[in-house]
């Protein structure tokens, strides 16, 4: 049995699970982490001593790192799902994840946390209204992207839209006025309507 540590309400953590959902993968998750607690714990950090969510065990191999969780379960599980075949689709999908590490996620992730997780008399509205071009610059790259093909790698879901896939709910959620990106947005539609993004990723944002 696949197991994982981490909460639910984790970005790093709905990767994950929202990839076992869609490669069909039973796995018992253990809640650790924010309100939980546990993670600077010896017994965890012997596990990852970074000391976040998730880890990852298979048998006797633990793994940390979100996208490294989700590239091994897709090449032991994917059985040609969520990844594909070639070398340069399988380059264009690495790309994305990382772009979203490296881009998206530095833009949005301040723009989260001073609307969601800030008190109203303690924001900057200078910093919110930085972080909010910088989202809106970074998620327009994603919407020219979708003008091309419906998925961010191709015609297909791959492990190339999760990282990002997960940000866009909590982007559509957001209290702002958002441009107007008709591929981002049909984009979200259709990963709403997949079964795993339902149960793991369109919960409440906090």
């Amino acid at each position: 049995m696949l197991k994982i540590w981490g909460r639910t309400d984790s970005s790093n953590v709905q990767k994950v699970l929202w990839c076992c959902g869609e490669l069909g993968l039973e796995f018992e998750r253990v809640d650790l982490g924010g309100k939980f607690g546990g993670n600077k714990e010896k017994p965890y950090l012997d596990m990852n001593p970074n000391g976040l969510v998730p880890t990852f065990q298979d048998g006797n191999f633990i793994l940390w790192e979100s996208n490294s969780i989700m590239r091994y379960l897709v090449d032991k599980y994917g059985q040609g799902r969520l990844l594909p075949p070639t070398p340069e689709g399988r380059a264009n999908t690495n790309r994305w994840m990382d772009w979203q590490l490296t881009t998206l996620g530095p833009a949005i992730v301040p723009l989260f946390w001073a609307l969601i997780r800030t008190p109203e008399d303690k924001r900057d509205p200078k910093a919110v209204a930085s972080a909010l071009e910088k989202s809106s610059h970074a998620w327009r790259i994603v919407d020219d992207q979708l003008a091309q093909n419906s998925h961010l790698a191709g015609s297909d879901l791959t492990i190339g839209d999760i990282p990002s896939g997960v940000w866009a709910h909590r982007w559509f959620s957001l209290p702002i006025e958002r441009p107007k990106f008709g591929n981002l947005n049909n984009w979200y539609k259709r990963l709403c309507e997949r079964l795993p993004y339902q149960k793991h990723i369109m919960i409440p944002v906090t």
